[in-house]
């Protein structure tokens, strides 16, 4: 009998109709206890971890340049307090292969007051056996700390790597000494020169200089953008500030008026969407055609390649042409989507226009984001400082650096304190014991990197659980409004605060259950992008193609898992049963309705994604035309950029996160209601006995209604 009902009902029987049922359930017990318990004790944990972490972790090491001694430069109380900067005896070591396999200069470095202002060398300083005193005091605070021994010889000190053989003009840079390189009429110079001589019969120019530094600091090449950017950000972060204000006016006026004018809202939105983008097509056609026969203009973006500053690519043609095709494709897609959705779209202005009548009576969930971010915000910072200090809790490592190929002992570990008197000075003349990194060997630092996948791990978890915390909190929210057949009389006092305390007091273990799911898959990805950028240089395209199809298949695991844990979550805080129960329960009403949830549900998503489409678009516009000084009201007021798209990206990202967090309540409000009105369609049929609860415009586009 049990087989014939299954194959009746493959998705599960419908709900039938119970008249104790009245919204979600008041009388409930806990549920997965035992990944409550888990889920405690992993909490504990973590706050060991980072508790160790905080006693054997260091992020001066992250703050502080470290000298060949493992010495901070410029930390407070130690003798290097007053040397902030990190001075290479012979950067042009630095362009070694070494940098890139040890990440370590193989030269010597030291701790500085100042850089280097002018040429100089040890040679001319020491005047052919006669020091000169002047020179002597300044060459002497770029050698070795506490060296002052005039009676060495040049031989002496170069062989024991006590000094530089040569100083040059030099700036700091992330608080290391560089050459001060510059470029005049196209040739490279340093200090004004394009080469100097250091030593007799020696000539180094500033083409080899620039290698060095390459080598030394891999981010060398980006450190005049980095700065422009930087000084873009000084000068628009108050306009930025107040574009997103402006987001975050335009999405609460949004939410309000779709209670009122919930039809006329989302036809507008469509229709200022469809002209946005018809104005878009416009203006890149008209600058394609403008560019027509300029000098330069038919220059493809491949010849191009890529340029720091994109007003380069904005004098091509092929860039207006490819923006114009973009824009054409998804007119094209939105008005063939509208053409062939547009019964569908009523009944789910309905649902959004019901959407904005429950945020109406409960305008608390609008501001529960603040909670969500805040919590997110707790769980970003403890992760971040945690990996700081764990990633520096290691001990100092020294190798042994040596230039010659034939030094057997070459990037071996080495004791700074008995180096001198070992056996390796001896095979090895000119090696020398360097710091190289932080380590260690002890049974703390070898399960170190299992502490940071630790770390990690727990970082998903909780992020999971708090974003499910929240979704539970707002679908009791919003299905206590859903079951109440006298609107608002009918609703709990304060229906957020009811559903948080439900969610906390009883289901802290399910929530902890279907974070814990979605954060393995989540830490799996992690795992699979780390092989990936491991196998970057492989050969292997069958490996490649694994991995590939690996990530690409746990990508779609980590999408189908959030779409069941978001329902999940639903039937959780309507009826308290436990999480699997949940998933089943929301999985098989969605299959028994799956047209519904396709058709409808779908497209109300897509009628919001429009909605916030056009809040970013507008805001976007608004700061393209002010940020390049088209606005003539306040165009004084503007400031003077070096890239302007760079505050024009970040308002564009920060207004969009702006109003998704505020149409992520309309969202959850949507999805909510939805599995409510399924549950209603099953439950009732519209008699005395057995009424709707659903509004009367769902009614009567469902041509249905009560007795």
């Amino acid at each position: 009998m049990g087989t014939a009902e299954a194959e009746e009902h493959p998705h599960g029987e419908p709900k039938k109709f119970d008249p104790a049922f009245k919204g979600p359930i008041a009388n409930r017990s806990c549920t997965d206890i035992i990944c409550c318990l888990i889920f405690f004790l992993a909490i504990v944990g973590y706050f060991i971890v980072g508790l160790v972490a905080w006693m054997y972790g260091d992020p001066r090491k992250v703050i502080y340049p470290t000298d060949s001694r493992g010495e901070f430069c410029g930390q407070v109380g130690s003798q290097n307090e007053h040397k902030p900067f990190l001075f290479y005896f012979n950067i042009l070591k630095c362009a070694s292969p070494l940098v890139l396999l040890e990440l370590q200069c193989p030269t010597t470095q030291t701790c500085v007051a100042k850089c280097p202002e002018k040429f100089d060398s040890f040679l001319t300083v020491f005047g052919m056996h006669k020091v000169n005193p002047e020179r002597w005091k300044n060459y002497i605070q770029f050698c070795k700390p506490g060296f002052n021994d005039s009676t060495k010889t040049p031989v002496e000190v170069f062989r024991d790597e006590i000094c530089p053989a040569f100083i040059i003009p030099s700036k700091p840079f992330t608080r290391r000494c560089f050459p001060d390189l510059k470029t005049i009429k196209g040739v490279i110079t340093v200090g004004n020169e394009t080469d100097f001589k250091p030593e007799a019969g020696e000539h180094v120019n500033a083409t080899q200089l620039l290698a060095g530094a390459k080598g030394a600091n891999l981010v060398l090449d980006a450190r005049e953008t980095a700065m422009k950017i930087f000084e873009d950000y000084t000068k628009s972060w108050v306009w930025i500030l107040i574009g997103m204000f402006i987001a975050l006016v335009l999405s609460l006026l949004f939410v309000l008026l779709m209670r009122f004018t919930a039809c006329f809202m989302v036809w507008l939105s469509i229709l200022l969407l469809i002209a946005a983008l018809g104005y878009g097509i416009f203006h890149c056609y008209m600058e394609y055609r403008a560019l027509k026969g300029i000098v330069g203009s038919d220059v493809t973006i491949t010849d191009l390649g890529f340029q720091t500053d994109i007003r380069v690519y904005l004098h091509l043609r092929q860039t207006w042409l490819a923006f114009m095709i973009i824009l054409v494709i998804i007119e094209v897609v939105i008005i063939l989507l509208l053409i062939f959705l547009r019964k569908r779209i009523m009944l789910a202005i309905a649902l959004l226009k019901e959407a904005s009548r429950a945020i109406g009576y409960i305008m608390s969930s609008l501001a529960y984001p603040l909670v969500t971010f805040a919590l997110l915000l707790v769980c970003v910072t403890y992760w971040a400082i945690t990996a700081v200090y764990l990633s520096t809790s290691n001990e100092a490592v020294y190798k042994v650096m040596a230039n010659e190929t034939t030094c057997n002992y070459s990037m071996k570990t080495c004791d700074p304190t008995t180096f001198n008197i070992s056996n390796i000075t001896k095979e090895c003349p000119a090696a020398q014991c360097l710091f190289a990194f932080y380590g260690g060997e002890s049974y703390y630092h070898r399960y170190l990197i299992l502490f940071q996948f630790f770390n990690i791990f727990l970082f998903f978890w909780l992020c999971n659980f708090v974003i499910a915390l929240g979704q539970v909190t707002l679908a009791g929210a919003f299905a206590s409004y859903y079951w109440a057949f006298n609107k608002p009389a009918d609703m709990p006092l304060c229906p957020v605060f009811s559903s948080l305390g439900r969610a906390l007091r009883y289901h802290t273990g399910s929530l902890a259950f279907g974070s814990l799911i979605l954060a393995i898959v989540q830490v799996i990805r992690v795992i699979l992008e780390y092989i990936d950028q491991k196998l970057k240089g492989a050969q292997n395209k069958i490996v490649k193609f694994l991995l590939a199809c690996l990530k690409c298949c746990f990508w779609c695991l980590e999408k189908f898992l959030k779409f069941l844990n978001r329902n999940a979550y639903i039937m959780i805080a309507i009826y308290g049963n436990n999480f699997c129960t949940s998933a089943r329960n929301a999985f098989f009403l969605l299959m028994r309705n799956i047209i519904r949830v396709v058709v409808l549900d779908k497209v109300t998503d897509f009628l919001l994604f429009l909605c916030k489409l056009l809040i970013v678009i507008a805001v976007g516009i608004l700061g393209f035309f002010f940020f390049t000084n088209r606005i003539l009201i306040i165009k004084d007021k503007a400031p003077t950029l070096n890239y302007y798209w760079v505050p024009l990206l970040t308002l564009i990202v920060g207004s969009y996160f702006v109003a998704h967090g505020f149409f992520s309540v309309y969202e959850m409000c949507v999805d909510t209601l939805f599995l409510c009105f399924l549950e209603d369609l099953e439950r009732n049929d519209g008699s005395t006995e057995r009424p709707y609860y659903m509004s009367k415009a769902l009614l009567k586009i469902l041509n249905k209604k009560n007795e």
